[in-house]
């Protein structure tokens, strides 16, 4: 028998390896960037901490304001995909959606870095994202950028992947407490969200093995074992029986953008949800691509990824 350090418990290659001991493995090369002046967009980063007591931190960008333009600009709150377990605001192909983004939409956009499970198991992350958000709401008097670029008054939330669920999530919280000041979120764009359920539709299933991974991850996400009961949690599945009606999303529109994946069933039942809660059709959009989950950010010059990018930008306000 090995040591307890070498006993895996758990493994999704090529993302991430865990052992008995505690040590996590995550195995994707790395590919972070610091913050910089973007050459393609003339857009600007910078780190910021949100909250040094957790190590929570955001990456904000601000677009090139065309020679010293003062109109205030749409605060796009971003979060991050990585199954709840890898990733970083700071990766690369993250970093350069975000410039990508921010340019389009004109928008000042938090790109947030919230802890990642297993060592830091669901809730802490919607907890991030939280404080996040209201961070970006409450730093209009501290923060110089937001202070004098960003309006208050058009704060959006928006997440890829897993940062779809939290973006769901937080924004469900926004519904049910108040903001700083009595700010709101005005709009949610889910981008291929990470949704699960303990029972499947026809046809849902497309790949048994990335399904049994997918769901695994959930219960590592949230420090359990590998049973099925805990994808009718509400956070995983938000279309469960006893979840929190849809309607008490905090925001006044959604756009929810579905990829040919493991994940578009629920993505789906998601969007029918929103409609089946008393959600107008012409406050929640659908967009289905067709194409693979990780199109938008590895292929961002593709037309569907260009009209991806427009309908965000259409949401938050930006040119078109």
């Amino acid at each position: 028998m090995g040591e307890p350090d070498d006993e895996i418990t758990f493994e999704f290659l090529p993302l991430i390896r865990c052992y008995r001991s505690g040590r996590v493995d995550r195995l994707l090369p790395d590919t972070r960037v610091p913050p910089s002046v973007d050459a393609a967009t003339g857009g600007a980063s910078r780190d910021v901490t949100i909250d040094p007591a957790t190590g929570l931190w955001a990456r904000l960008y601000l677009p090139d304001l065309d020679g010293g333009e003062r109109k205030l600009l749409p605060v796009v709150v971003y979060l991050h995909g990585g199954g709840l377990v890898v990733g970083s605001a700071a990766d690369a192909l993250e970093h350069g959606f975000a410039n990508r983004l921010c340019a389009r939409a004109r928008a000042l956009v938090v790109s947030v870095d919230y802890r990642l499970a297993p060592e830091h198991p669901v809730p802490a992350c919607y907890d991030d994202a939280w404080s996040a958000l209201h961070w970006a709401v409450a730093a209009a008097s501290a923060d110089p950028w937001l202070r004098d670029h960003g309006d208050r008054e058009r704060v959006f939330v928006l997440g890829y992947s897993s940062g779809g669920n939290i973006a769901h999530n937080v924004t469900l919280r926004a519904g049910a407490e108040e903001l700083p000041g009595g700010a709101s979120v005005k709009g949610m764009a889910l981008l291929h969200p990470y949704f699960m359920a303990a029972k499947k539709a026809d046809g849902e299933v497309k790949n048994a093995w990335l399904r049994g991974k997918l769901e695994e991850m959930w219960a590592l996400a949230c420090g359990g074992g590998r049973t099925t009961a805990g994808l009718d949690d509400p956070r995983i599945n938000p279309v469960a029986d006893g979840a929190p009606s849809l309607r008490r999303l905090g925001c006044d529109r959604v756009l929810v953008c579905l990829a040919d994946d493991e994940l578009e069933v629920r993505g789906k039942a998601y969007y029918d949800g929103l409609l089946e809660s008393g959600w107008a059709e012409d406050a929640a959009e659908l967009l289905v691509s067709g194409e693979d989950h990780e199109y938008v950010h590895r292929d961002p010059d593709s037309a569907k990824a260009v009209v991806v990018m427009d309908r965000q930008a259409a949401l938050f306000g930006g040119k078109n």
